[in-house]
């Protein structure tokens, strides 16, 4: 029999975010984008900060990941996110001055700035920010 449902569980450092059935799940990984649907083949990647679609009783539901870790094995999806958030639950405004913080420390390029961490900063604000801004 072929199954039509992904077992979905998504965890955070907070614990456990949400358990669902999927009919497909759209993400981008560190090798490009990826759509798992039921019965895909056994699968581990690397999630980038990105847009996550997970549709749901026919219903694309959409959330902003702050990276992680997806394992796909017998239509059971486990992902671990440093952070997921569904698109209603962003606070934009909190996002914009976030991204606001990042391009002054990005501008300010001084010994004490650490680019890195502002760059990621930024992405993130962003991704929010598209997130919440989706059609």
């Amino acid at each position: 029999m072929v199954n039509k449902m992904l077992k979905v569980k998504i965890i955070t450092p907070y614990g456990l975010y949400g358990n669902y059935e999927a009919e497909k799940i759209h993400c981008t990984t560190t090798t490009g984008e990826c759509a798992i649907l039921p019965n895909h083949m056994p699968l581990v990647a690397m999630i980038t900060t990105s847009s996550m679609i997970l549709t749901i009783n026919h219903e694309e539901r959409v959330y902003a990941i702050t990276g992680g870790l997806l394992q796909l094995n017998d239509n059971e999806v486990r992902i671990l996110a440093d952070a997921f958030e569904g698109k209603d639950e962003i606070d934009v405004e909190r996002a914009k001055r976030a991204k606001e913080r990042a391009e002054k420390r990005l501008a300010r390029k001084d010994a004490n700035t650490s680019i890195r961490r502002a760059q990621v900063a930024l992405d993130r604000a962003m991704n929010r920010i598209r997130v919440a801004n989706f059609k």
